[in-house]
C-alpha cells in the first residue's frame, strides 16, 4: 500500500493534479510492484514566494520544485527497485513542471510492517493471515 504524498510549487491545478496522480502511480506500481487499488496520491501546492533553496524564493530563481514522498512497507523492495524508481520520477515531474529546480526531491520512506497499514489492520498482520 504505497502512500504518495507530492508537494508541487505554483497554484492549484486540478488538470495538473489529476496528471500527477495517475502517472505517479502508474510508475509506483509498476517499478515498485504494488497495486493501484492501494495506492494513495495526495497533491498539495506551495506558492513560489513560499518555497526556498538556499534563502531564495523559486520565485526569486525562476523556477519550480517538487518534493516527492513515498511511503512502502519495509523489505518488500530491493535497493535497485527503490533506485530506479528515484531516476524515473525525478524524470516524471520535471518532464510536467517547467523549469525543475535540480534541488527537487524524491523520498522512498520505507515503514515497518508493524507499523504501517489501512482499514485500521498493520501490513504485518495482513502478512501473517494471508490465505
Amino acid at each position: 500500500m504505497p502512500g504518495i504524498s507530492v508537494n508541487l510549487s505554483g497554484t492549484p491545478n486540478a488538470a495538473l493534479s489529476r496528471t500527477v496522480a495517475r502517472e505517479l502511480t502508474s510508475l509506483t506500481c509498476t517499478l515498485l510492484d504494488k497495486k493501484p487499488v492501494n495506492t494513495t496520491v495526495a497533491v498539495q501546492y506551495i506558492a513560489l514566494e513560499d518555497w526556498f533553496i538556499n534563502e531564495q524564493s523559486l520565485a526569486e530563481l525562476g523556477k519550480n520544485s517538487f518534493r516527492l514522498t513515498v511511503s512502502i512497507t519495509e523489505g518488500t523492495n530491493t535497493k535497485f527497485q527503490i533506485a530506479a524508481y528515484h531516476k524515473a520520477a525525478f524524470e516524471l515531474l520535471s518532464k510536467l513542471l517547467d523549469e525543475v529546480h535540480p534541488h527537487s526531491n524524491v523520498h522512498v520512506v520505507e515503514c515497518s510492517a508493524a507499523g504501517y497499514g489501512y482499514e485500521g489492520v498493520t501490513q504485518e498482520y495482513r502478512h501473517q493471515h494471508a490465505s
